[in-house]
C-alpha cells in the first residue's frame, strides 16, 4: 500500500483542507491540461490521417468505438485493483505513460491498421489510470464541491485539448504533414509526466483530502447508481465521436483539412466552459444541471452532418457543451453516490459500460453515415433524449439524496 501517513498539507483548520484540496485539483488539471494538449490534439487529425492511409468511414467509426470499447472495458478492471491495492499514483502512472507513449509513435504508422492499434493502445493507457485518477479527485471535490471540483478540473483538460489542436492547425497548414504533427506531439507528453511527478510528491496520500468522510453505506451500490448507469450509456450509444466527424468534415468538403483542427479547438473551448457552469449549476440544483446539459449535447447531430462552415461549426459548439457536461458532472455525481471505499470499482464499472455503449454506438454510426445519414442522425438525438427522460426519472422518483 502507498504511504497513508497524514497528508503534510491537510491540517486542523476547516479552511486549510480546502485550500489544499483545490491545489490539488489544480494539479491535476495541470496534468490533464498537457495530456489532453497530446492525445486530444492527435485525435483532431486521426480521422483524416486514417482517411490518407486509405480507411473507409465504417473503419473509421468501428476504430474509434473499438478503442473506446476496450479503454473504457479495461477501467472495470484497474477499478477494482484500485479499491483493493489502495495504489492510487502506482495505477494513475502507468497508465498516463501508456496513454502518452502511443500517441508520437502515430508518426512512425505505416498504414491503418498499425495506426488503430496505437489508437487502442492510447485508449488502454487512459482506462488503466482514470479510475484511480476519479477515486483521488473525488477525495478532493469533497471539500471543493462535487460539480466545481470536476468541472474545474475538466475545464483545465478542454483548455489542452484546446490548444493543441490549434498548435497542430500550424504544423499541418505549413505542409509539414500529419507525421510531423504527431511526432511534435511528444512535447506536452513530457510535460506532463512532469507534473504528474511533483504531484505525486507534493500529495502522496489524497485520500487524506476527505477529511470528513461521506456517510454512505459501503456494502453494495445503491439502485440510484444503476439507474444512473443506463443514462449514461444512452448519452454514449448516441455521442458520435470526433474522428467521425473529421472524416465526414473531410469527405464532404464542408471544412478545410487546415481548419479541422480549428473547429475540434472550438468543441474544446465549448467543453470548458459547459464543465465550469454546469458544474457550478450542479452544486446549486443537482440532477437538473445534468439534464439541461444531456437536452443541449443532444442538438448536435443536425448542423454537424447536414449544414454547411456555419453550422457545421455551431454544431461542434454544443458537441463540446455535452462533452464538458459528461466529463465533469457525470462523474461527480457519482462521487455523491457512492462510498469512498468502493469509488474505483464505482467508476471502473461506469466506465465500462459507458465504453461499451459509445463502441456499439459508434461502430453502428460509422455503418449509418455510409449508407443513412438522416438515420445517424435520428439516432443520435433520440438516444440522448432518452437519456433525459432516465435522469429525470431518477429526480422525480427521489431516488437521490442530495441537498438541492
Amino acid at each position: 500500500m502507498e504511504n497513508n501517513q497524514a497528508n503534510p498539507f491537510a491540517a486542523a483548520a476547516p479552511d486549510i483542507p480546502r485550500r489544499s484540496a483545490i491545489w490539488f485539483v489544480i494539479l491535476l488539471g495541470l496534468v490533464s491540461l498537457f495530456a489532453d494538449a497530446t492525445y486530444e490534439s492527435a485525435r483532431s487529425i486521426v480521422g483524416p490521417y486514417l482517411a490518407v492511409l486509405g480507411a473507409s468511414g465504417a473503419v473509421v467509426g468501428v476504430a474509434a468505438g473499438a478503442g473506446e470499447l476496450v479503454g473504457y472495458g479495461v477501467r472495470l478492471f484497474s477499478g477494482a485493483l484500485t479499491d483493493r491495492s489502495r495504489r492510487y499514483w502506482s495505477i494513475t502512472i502507468i497508465g498516463y505513460a501508456v496513454n502518452l507513449a502511443a500517441v508520437p509513435l502515430l508518426a512512425l504508422a505505416g498504414n491503418w491498421p498499425i495506426a488503430v492499434g496505437l489508437m487502442i493502445a492510447e485508449r488502454t493507457g487512459k482506462a488503466i489510470r482514470t479510475p484511480a485518477r476519479d477515486a483521488m479527485l473525488s477525495h478532493a471535490t469533497h471539500a471543493t464541491g462535487r460539480g466545481w471540483g470536476f468541472g474545474l478540473h475538466e475545464a483545465m483538460d478542454q483548455l489542452g485539448a484546446m490548444a493543441g489542436p490549434l498548435a497542430l492547425t500550424v504544423v499541418v497548414g505549413s505542409e509539414q504533414g500529419y507525421r510531423t504533427g504527431f511526432a511534435l506531439l511528444a512535447i506536452p507528453a513530457t510535460l506532463c509526466l512532469l507534473v504528474l511527478a511533483a504531484a505525486r510528491f507534493l500529495y502522496p496520500n489524497p485520500l487524506a483530502l476527505e477529511v470528513t468522510k461521506t456517510e454512505i453505506a459501503a456494502a453494495k451500490f445503491p439502485r440510484v447508481y444503476w439507474i444512473y448507469l443506463v443514462a449514461a450509456g444512452l448519452i454514449a450509444f448516441g455521442y458520435v465521436d470526433f474522428p467521425l466527424i473529421a472524416y465526414h468534415f473531410e469527405k464532404a468538403d464542408v471544412v478545410p483539412d487546415v481548419y479541422i483542427p480549428v473547429f475540434y479547438s472550438v468543441a474544446m473551448a465549448s467543453a470548458a466552459v459547459s464543465a465550469l457552469v454546469f458544474g457550478r449549476l450542479f452544486d446549486r440544483i443537482g440532477l437538473w444541471a445534468n439534464l439541461m446539459a444531456t437536452i443541449l449535447g443532444s442538438l448536435f447531430a443536425l448542423p454537424v452532418f447536414y449544414g454547411g462552415f456555419a453550422f457545421a461549426l455551431l454544431g461542434m459548439i454544443l458537441w463540446g457543451v455535452g462533452m464538458g457536461a459528461q466529463e465533469s458532472i457525470l462523474r461527480a455525481f457519482v462521487a455523491e453516490i457512492v462510498a469512498p471505499e468502493r469509488r474505483g470499482r464505482a467508476y471502473g464499472l461506469f466506465g465500462a459500460v459507458y465504453g461499451v455503449a459509445w463502441f456499439a454506438g459508434s461502430a453502428l454510426m460509422g455503418v449509418l453515415y455510409d449508407h443513412a445519414l438522416s438515420a445517424l442522425i435520428v439516432v443520435s438525438a433520440a438516444s440522448q433524449l432518452a437519456a433525459a427522460l432516465v435522469i429525470l426519472t431518477i429526480r422525480t422518483k427521489g431516488g437521490v439524496t442530495l441537498r438541492h
